[in-house]
């Protein structure tokens, strides 16, 4: 039987890196699997798609030109899997909130809104960046 030499193993702990809530989300169109949401579409539309879909396993891909109803969409999608408002949510997307999301709230909704396709990616990605959390 081998001696154990008493003295402490170290070893480095690291916490996981935190999944941004945008990185990586804005893409140019492509085709896809996924089911695709205008997000230009009226609000009741888009808060009766985001009730039934983040109860699916199949996600969803959002389409705008605007920052501004990406960020909707991205607060609405929120607001659809934690039981909230979702027509305050696109009316009104609160930042502080979407920015202050647990790892495991950012993981639920990265496998919902599986991306937000644009032809203005740059300007998108642009008006997401507060989002970014880095």
């Amino acid at each position: 039987m081998a001696e154990s030499s008493g003295e402490p193993v170290l070893i480095t702990l690291t916490t996981p890196a935190r999944r941004s809530l945008v990185d990586g989300l804005v893409r140019a169109p492509r085709p896809g699997d996924a089911p695709v949401l205008d997000a230009d579409a009226p609000d009741s539309d888009i808060a009766d798609f985001l009730a039934a879909v983040v109860h699916t396993d199949t996600g969803f891909v959002a389409r705008t030109g605007s920052g501004e109803r990406a960020l909707a969409i991205i607060a609405a999608t929120v607001a659809a899997l934690c039981g909230e408002d979702i027509r305050a949510a696109l009316t009104t997307p609160d930042t502080a909130f979407l920015t202050a999301l647990k790892p495991p709230a950012v993981e639920a909704f990265r496998g919902v809104l599986l991306a937000i396709e644009t032809d203005f990616v740059a300007e998108v990605t642009r008006a997401l960046a507060p989002l970014d959390g880095r």
